[in-house]
């Protein structure tokens, strides 16, 4: 809290809320405008989106939707997920940097603690996310984009993927059929902390092909070059011991080396798009995206780390070894619109594959399964972890466009995927010491320690849809309905390879596969209701109940054999072998208004979330593998305020707030895994009835002022200051099982920009301008900060706990020219 009174009091200018119309450059001084010119103005320059499946402003919509449109994206610089979030009340995203992937958390709606998320690639799996109208994860660098949308609450009836608690939308700028245009743009920037310069440089080209086709694409390529230094990583894995005395010189040099800058991050984006509209009829848009992000390590401080023989800095990591990690998305999309006359049918078509493959340090969990590793002196563990996802999506709708006052919007959804991931542990050499010390009879030169393969194929089917009748010209109602059926299969094994070469004699290359099958199948009915009152020409009142739901799935853990056997293993007990659906009921109330010539616009929103069997990442009693389970029950309540005010042609100011109390609302038995130090011996613990949520921050909001005004004949300038604050967040339900509580903090910008009218930008901006030290997530807790000791006696550090960070101060200058 002592953050964010700070922040309130540093400066009064509160962060920036793009769910607001966006206020485009001052131009030249122009006459009064009439009313009616200052609606029509309002509307051009309001942002147009399509959540509600037909096109209007962020005012017309009678639900819960914020937008950024591609100006804005360009001018305050917001290049991908992480940036864009704290411009929309309600959506919080628990920057993890590029390596450990992007939770999304919408009003609260999470019980997972945040250090299961370290590795997860899924965006925390309670928010849907579309590229163009695909429903495709990606955390999507946001170039050559004409909006993205947030759509808050359960979207099941107007879309073809469920969603728990909202869907966020990248909507891509189509192919043009006027003239030739296009963007070349770069970026260079320089980290307070970290070497180098980092560079990002991109180009847009629109050609028209005939006077029905036109051709896009763009090209993006981002060189990052990091901040974060892993001082004590291992020369060489297996043979150099990684717990020497640091402060030893000697031994330092011969067993440790300092990486710098480890997270850094190439970001390859790119995209194609041929559009064929062959009069006002038909509108068909082929796309294709690809998108690689190659990252050399977490971004990740362990500042906190006591046990540790030295200090370590702000921005480095204890980590032993390199942790790259490469994911590749790719997705081919078909849309086509017809003109029915009386309606339009639209057909989405994607397939889309994921590819990741990267390497982790697995020590630490290795330690902590209290097998003896920490007794062999050079011990290092690590992983290589790969895995591919395959997805078929096809989806169809009709939007009725009929002289009633009744209209319908009408979908079918199919979705096929396939997941197929490999999880590999490597300990190298500690199949010599075994045969030494342990009584092992032979050598396993491949180091396998431990194999664990997943296959799954899920097959979803949904029917969808919204019944819309006009009451009177100011009142309208609405009911959807959604019926969904799917079917789940899986496949899972493991195998301990060094475990059976070096004590029980099998083959020096033997792997034994034996897979468990299972799954589950589900089918059911989700429903919506919402009314809304237009009580003067520029207020409106919205009232809505919604579901949403997510599937269940295996934990891709094999079950445990009866009796156990007494050795290492890694297994799942009966009630952890997979997990229920979940699902969200969503009351809200809501208002959007605009004052003062349409110049001051104030929305809000309450919020109540009831949300049964929540999904909770936890571990496996043997072996600590990561699992999902189910909770008891939660809910989620708040509100949101969002307002934007163009106090004349040169100064606009936007500011937004949200409140979430999200908890517990029945006692949920051993949802939160714990330790028991001095060592390593695990158990659970219960989540009480009333314990707060963790994930997401209680407050949070911001405020942001622009002045734009006119240099000289040809040059307009454009000043900016925003800042983003937040309060503290829980790491763990309820603070419990030793967790730590991350501490609130505030983010400031600045920026001065220059603008021709030939399509020249200049701006030169500063991000976390006063350098502040943000912790965003965590990894493990403080239990994990012990000391142990070797077959000699001498000292291991279990180093797994830390903390993620935001970027430190950056500054730079982004230059772009259109055509």
């Amino acid at each position: 809290m002592k953050n964010w009174i700070r922040a309130t009091s540093r400066t009064t200018l509160l962060i920036a809320a793009s769910s607001l119309p966006y206020v485009a450059h001052a131009q030249d001084a122009q006459p009064a405008a009439t009313d009616e010119e200052q609606d029509t103005l309002v509307r051009d320059e309001a942002i147009i989106v399509t959540a509600t499946r037909r096109e209007g402003t962020v005012q017309d919509v009678p639900i819960n939707i914020s937008a950024v449109g591609g100006a804005e994206l360009a001018e305050r610089r917001l290049d991908d997920l992480r940036e864009i979030a704290r411009a929309v009340p309600g959506v919080y995203i628990v920057d993890q940097g590029n390596r450990s992937g992007t939770p999304i958390v919408f009003r609260g709606l999470n019980a997972t603690g945040l250090g299961s998320f370290d590795g997860n690639a899924n965006g925390g799996g309670t928010v849907a996310t579309y590229v163009g109208e695909v429903p495709l994860y990606v955390d999507l660098r946001l170039k050559d984009m004409e909006r993205v949308e947030f759509l808050i609450g359960p979207q099941g009836t107007l879309y073809g993927a469920g969603t728990l608690g909202g869907a966020i939308r990248y909507i891509p700028a189509k192919p043009r059929f006027e003239e030739i245009s296009g963007q070349v743009r770069a970026d260079a920037y320089d980290y307070a902390h970290g070497d180098g310069l980092s560079t990002d440089f991109g180009a847009t080209i629109n050609i028209p092909l005939a006077p029905t086709l036109a051709f896009r694409a763009s090209l993006d390529k981002l060189d990052d070059t990091g901040f974060i230094d892993y001082p004590f990583a291992v020369q060489e894995v297996g043979l150099s011991n990684p717990d020497v005395d640091p402060a030893d010189a000697a031994a330092y040099a011969a067993n440790l080396r300092r990486l710098d800058d480890v997270n850094y991050a190439d970001i390859l984006t790119a995209r194609a798009a041929l559009r064929f509209a062959p009069g006002d009829l038909l509108d068909v848009t082929a796309s294709y995206h690809f998108q690689e992000d190659k990252t050399g390590g977490r971004q990740f401080s362990q500042t906190r780390l006591s046990s540790f023989p030295v200090p370590i800095g702000k921005y480095e990591a204890a980590l032993r070894v390199p942790e790259p990690n490469t994911r590749t998305t790719q997705l081919a999309s078909l849309e086509a619109e017809l003109d029915l006359g009386f309606g339009k049918l639209v057909s989405a078509t994607g397939y889309s594959v994921a590819e990741e493959e990267g390497n982790r340090d697995q020590t630490d969990l290795l330690i902590g399964l209290q097998y003896s590793y920490e007794a062999f002196p050079e011990f290092t563990a690590f992983t290589l972890e790969e895995g591919e996802q395959k997805t078929f999506t096809q989806e169809v709708r009709f939007v009725s466009d009929w002289d009633s006052r009744f209209s319908l919007i009408a979908g079918a959804f199919y979705l096929d995927q396939e997941i197929d991931n490999l999880s590999t542990e490597f300990t190298p050499g500690f199949d010599q010491f075994a045969v030494d010390e342990f009584g092992g009879i032979q050598l396993r030169p491949d180091s396998i320690e431990y194999l664990e393969p997943f296959l799954s194929e899920l097959t979803e089917q949904a029917l969808y849809g919204e019944l819309s009748y006009q009451l009177t010209d100011d009142w309208q109602v609405t009911v959807g309905g959604r019926y969904y059926d799917y079917e789940l299969v899986t496949q899972q094994t493991f195998d301990l390879p060094l475990f059976r070469t070096v004590f029980e004699g099998d083959a020096p290359d033997s792997i034994v596969l034996d897979f468990e099958t299972g799954g589950q199948e589900d089918d059911g009915f989700l429903f919506k209701f919402n009314t809304s009152y237009d009580v003067a020409a520029n207020a409106l009142v919205y009232a809505t109940v919604s579901q949403g739901f997510r599937i269940g799935n295996s934990n891709a853990i094999a079950p445990c054999p009866v009796p156990l056997p007494p050795n290492q293993i890694i297994c799942a007990q009966p009630g952890e072998l997979d997990y229920r659906a979940d699902k969200t009921t969503n009351y809200e109330l809501g208002f959007k208004t605009q004052w003062l010539g349409r110049t001051l616009t104030l929305n809000g929103a309450v919020y109540y979330i009831d949300w049964s069997d929540p999904q909770i990442d936890s571990a496996t009693t043997n072996g600590q593998a990561p699992i999902t389970i189910n909770g008891a029950g939660a809910k989620s309540q708040g509100l949101e305020l969002s307002t934007a005010w163009r106090v004349n042609d040169k100064l606009s100011l936007t500011a937004n707030y949200s409140y979430n109390d999200a908890q517990l609302t029945e006692l949920s038995p051993n949802i939160i895994p714990v330790i028991f130090p001095p060592g390593f011996d695990n158990s659970f613990i219960d989540g009480q009835k009333g314990d707060r949520l963790p994930g997401s921050p209680r407050h949070q909001g911001g405020f942001a002022v622009d002045y734009d005004t006119p240099l000289t004949a040809d040059w307009d300038l454009a000043l900016s200051y925003a800042v983003y604050a937040q309060s503290d967040v829980l790491t763990r339900t309820g603070a419990r099982g030793a967790a730590l509580t991350l501490p609130g903090f505030d983010l400031h910008q600045a920026s001065v920009g220059f603008e021709n009218r030939h399509g020249t930008r200049v701006i030169v901006y500063a991000d976390n301008l006063w350098g502040e030290f943000a912790e965003t997530g965590v990894r493990a807790t403080p239990d994990w900060d012990q000391v142990v000791t070797d077959i000699n006696g001498d000292p291991v550090y279990a180093r797994s706990f830390g903390t993620f960070v935001a970027p430190p101060r950056r500054i730079g200058v982004r230059v772009s020219q259109e055509f």
